[in-house]
């Protein structure tokens, strides 16, 4: 209400927001609302809805164009935050790290990591707001080695370094978890079957896990026990792993889980199938992590279940315990899918069983044998000096592939190609590149059939690769037969 003129202003007796009854005349209730601008009565008149427009007070900004994300450190003030900005015009994207309020400029950032190939990117923060882990993705990859683009991972310490995590097995990084120690955190990655690595702040590898069919890992509230596990397009398998001294504890399976959440308690695990990602078969489970099935539920068919969470409780509720190894005793009976069977033809099924698996899959690294033999698991010791060896041994033979050689140099080593014959010429200059181009070839393939032997698991197109040799042999002699 507005008084009249010549003031024109807003009468101090009437509130912004007034009830009053029209049949009785009477005052019912006032609002203290004086920013309310728009109002509205229920159908029945007994609920009142009033709207304002948000009004925010700043008391810090942060002056960067073109910031496209941010996360925000979790814990105790004072607050942490990341901020991304997307590279353009030949630029690099980069991350930068603040610590509130200090927002003055790149010079206040507490760290910066810039890069080339990136998208979009997930920041992930430590429980100690210490450091982050920035995923980096690409929507396409410009190599063609795979159909979900490039990722790339780094690490930015709170003090300043960075560094990006060097990933033995190439192709998507399908999940990064971080313990909740904060000194470590796990990576799943590689073309499948996925590795799984364990790093330290330096970005070294602490444990590598192997191979298997895993696209997530998941720490316990401990931090003591990681769970590996393959859900979505994968059957469900599950590892689960005592991170202090290494050992599996169990494998269980969860088939067509959606989703997966640790107990507070850290010794049970609930894994459910939820709509809209299944409308059929939903339902929870609640595991012990030794593998025994406790509680199961199922939704009836005309029903859907949407999510399934723990209540939560403070930290330091629930003390570590101790690892235990054997199942804990369950009154729920054990049914879980056998394993599916591979299509055979008609003419094959009362043959024996060939192995026709183009990858072998590679056990965790206390579990390969020594260098000197045996069956027993490696020590540290065995494991840095194996890795050494490795190294060189590459290493001389990409200097061995890249020397010249000379025609005075001596007979042809044992490793040449078994048809090898001494470079001749043809005459004919096209004939002489093509058979030069097929000897590079057959040398590639014979140093791949080298490190086959040696227990190196070969990439698919690597094994392709060696199975065209006879045909590149054939070609060759006809080359230098003049056919």
């Amino acid at each position: 209400m507005v008084n009249g003129p010549p003031s024109f202003t807003e009468s101090s007796a009437f509130q912004r927001v007034n009830v009053v009854s029209v049949t009785r005349a009477e005052f019912l209730r006032s609002f203290d609302l004086p920013k309310a601008v728009c109002l509205k009565f229920s159908p029945k008149n007994n609920v009142l809805a009033t709207w304002q427009a948000y009004a925010d007070t700043i008391a810090n900004k942060l002056h960067l164009q073109k910031v496209s994300d941010f996360v925000l450190s979790p814990g105790v003030q004072p607050t942490k935050v990341a901020v991304y900005v997307p590279g353009s015009k030949g630029a690099p994207s980069f991350v930068r790290l603040y610590q509130y309020p200090n927002f003055g400029g790149p010079q206040s950032a507490l760290a910066n990591k810039s890069f080339f190939k990136a998208d979009k990117v997930t920041m992930l923060w430590n429980k100690k707001a210490t450091a982050v882990l920035v995923v980096a993705s690409t929507e396409v990859d410009k190599t063609g080695a795979s159909y979900y683009g490039e990722q790339t991972l780094h690490y930015m310490a709170a003090h300043g370094e960075s560094a990006v995590v060097q990933l033995p097995k190439g192709g998507p990084i399908y999940d990064v978890a971080w313990s909740p120690s904060s000194v470590e955190f796990c990576a799943v990655y590689g073309f499948m079957p996925a590795k799984a690595t364990i790093f330290n702040l330096k970005c070294d590898p602490v444990f590598d896990f192997g191979t298997g069919p895993r696209n997530a890992a998941y720490y316990s509230p401990h931090g003591h026990i990681l769970v590996l596990a393959g859900f979505g397009n994968l059957r469900g398998q599950m590892e689960v792993w005592d991170t202090k001294n290494y050992k599996l504890i169990s494998k269980p399976v969860a088939s067509d889980s959606t989703s997966f959440a640790w107990c507070p308690d850290g010794e049970h695990i609930v894994t459910a199938t939820c709509a809209p990602r299944l409308r059929v078969s939903n339902g929870y489970k609640i595991w012990h992590y030794t593998g025994s099935v406790l509680h199961t539920h199922e939704v009836p068919p005309s029903e859907e279940l949407w999510q399934v969470l723990w209540q939560p409780f403070l930290e330091g509720v629930f003390p570590e315990k101790a690892v235990r190894y054997q199942a804990v005793p369950s009154a729920v009976p054990s049914a879980e899918p056998k394993p599916a069977q591979a299509y055979r033809p008609p003419a094959l099924r009362n043959k024996p069983v060939t192995s026709s698996k183009l990858h072998e899959d590679e056990p965790p690294q206390n579990m390969k044998p020594q260098l000197g033999g045996g069956d027993k698991p490696m020590s540290k010791t065995a494991l840095k000096n194996q890795r050494k060896h490795e190294a060189k041994k590459a290493a001389k033979q990409e200097a061995k592939a890249d020397a010249p050689q000379s025609p005075g140099q001596g007979p042809a080593p044992q490793n040449a190609p078994r048809n090898a014959v001494p470079a001749t010429t043809t005459g004919d200059p096209e004939v002489d590149k093509k058979i030069k181009n097929l000897k590079k070839k057959l040398k590639a393939i014979e140093q791949l059939k080298e490190q086959a032997a040696a227990g190196k698991q070969l990439e698919k197109n690597q094994v392709e690769k060696i199975q065209k040799e006879a045909a590149l042999l054939k070609e060759l002699e006809d080359l230098e037969l003049g056919v």
